[in-house]
């Protein structure tokens, strides 16, 4: 298409009056649309709001206390909830030493966010200490009740890789601490 030969039309040419006519529409908008927010919305923390909690602590911004030397650590799982009724959602993690053979024993640790916001979750409590060379199988929270099976050995001639003892385990936050029940009358005396 060849342009016309003569003067642009007027409607062509912007003019500065067009230029602010513009701008105050663009800029009207922009207010507008800082008045709608969501309904959930909200200048505060969650924790602030009455009736909301925090999000829940995340293992994998916690420093363990396990000496994995070369290997990394794993977070095998972690659950969460309110445990000690106080309105606030803990973490439970089950966490070990990286292997590519073998199975590691597990340590199980409870996690609570701290007053300030940008630290990371800290430990309140063990709940199953890797020096009980254990591993740690189904864990879950219901009703603030943390269960889980945990899988050992009967002695030190079975093969690591093969546990033949289970025992299924509860913790119950009760008078300040954690008290722990065996499904079984003792530690080890069901064989898998």
């Amino acid at each position: 298409m060849q342009p016309l030969a003569g003067q642009d039309l007027s409607h062509t040419q912007p003019r500065p009056m067009h230029w602010l006519t513009t701008a105050t529409a663009v800029a009207a908008v922009i207010a507008a649309g800082s008045f709608v927010q969501p309904p959930d919305a909200t200048a505060t923390t969650a924790s602030a709001k009455p009736g909301r909690t925090a999000p829940a602590p995340d293992a994998h911004a916690v420093t363990f206390p396990l000496d994995c030397g070369p290997n990394r650590l794993d977070v095998v799982k972690q659950v969460s909830g309110d445990l000690d009724g106080d309105g606030t959602t803990e973490t439970v993690a089950t966490v070990r030493c990286h292997s590519d053979t073998g199975t590691p024993p597990d340590g199980v640790y409870v996690l609570a966010r701290t007053s300030d916001a940008k630290a990371a979750p800290r430990i309140v409590a063990t709940l199953l200490d890797p020096s009980r060379k254990l591993s740690v199988q189904d864990l879950a929270l219901h009703d603030g009740t943390v269960s889980a099976t945990l899988l050992g050995y009967s002695t030190t001639d079975v093969p690591r890789c093969c546990p033949d003892v289970r025992t299924d385990t509860k913790w119950r936050w009760q008078d300040g601490k954690f008290l722990r029940t065996d499904d079984q009358a003792a530690l080890g005396t069901a064989r898998v």
